[in-house]
């Protein structure tokens, strides 16, 4: 699991992430925004412990061809995948239990 707080530049390709197994926390945002700052305490909650929790955050913004590939509008936006298919979203969590939701939405319990 990459260091949280770290979106990084290089995002991974689209065809890469749909022929992903298992359960991902696919994580859009920026290290300079706020938002995206005040959701890290609640994915370091979701995912400490979780290695059957792959994250993957990646820095968004405009030229980024992964995000508009997922309509992603506002920052952060976690995108669960199970099994590289997107099976929920959460827009601007703010706490660990939004994101469990969206989890058991893929079958993964807290």
């Amino acid at each position: 699991m990459q260091s949280l707080s770290a979106y990084l530049a290089d995002a991974p390709d689209r065809q890469a992430l749909d022929a992903l197994s298992g359960t991902t926390l696919l994580v859009f945002g920026a290290n300079w925004c706020g938002h995206c700052q005040a959701a890290q305490a609640a994915l370091q909650e979701v995912c400490h412990g979780r290695p059957d929790i792959r994250l993957i955050q990646t820095e968004d913004g405009k030229g980024r061809p992964l995000g508009r590939s997922y309509s992603v509008k506002l920052w952060p936006t976690v995108i669960v995948l199970s099994n590289g298919r997107e099976v929920a979203r959460v827009v601007r969590p703010t706490t660990a239990s939004q994101l469990e939701s969206a989890l058991a939405t893929a079958g993964v319990s807290p």
